[in-house]
């Protein structure tokens, strides 16, 4: 069972940047995939990008050339670093670390991203 907690979320402009963490413990970056998603006012929660062992990572369309995940296997932190930030990415923006074999899914509680002017 891993425990997650996201930091980072806040308010900027369009245009700007913001770099979303989440510190991880009792993970296991060898089998863990790890990502996030995101929860827009009124819409479901979606996919925003992961990164596997290997760090070998995928993108959502709508994150692809704007935002970069990292995982930092010294201080067990994930990243989102997010760049050229439009109002559309405002959202809950959450960590999670899913155990493939068993299926179980650590979630965290979520950092507000408001973009706007």
């Amino acid at each position: 069972q891993a425990h997650v907690v996201e930091s980072g979320g806040g308010w900027v402009q369009p245009g700007g940047s913001l770099r979303l963490s989440c510190a991880t413990s009792g993970t296991d970056f060898s089998v863990n995939v790890m990502g996030w998603y995101r929860q827009a006012p009124g819409k479901q929660r979606e996919w925003v990008a992961d990164i596997t062992s290997g760090h070998r990572t995928r993108y959502a369309d709508s994150a692809k050339g704007r935002f970069t995940i990292s995982f930092d296997n010294a201080k067990n932190t994930l990243w989102l670093q997010m760049s050229t930030l439009e109002p559309e990415d405002t959202a809950v923006y959450y960590c999670v670390v899913r155990w493939p074999i068993t299926g179980v899914e650590n979630w965290g509680q979520g950092t507000q991203v408001t973009v706007t002017s």
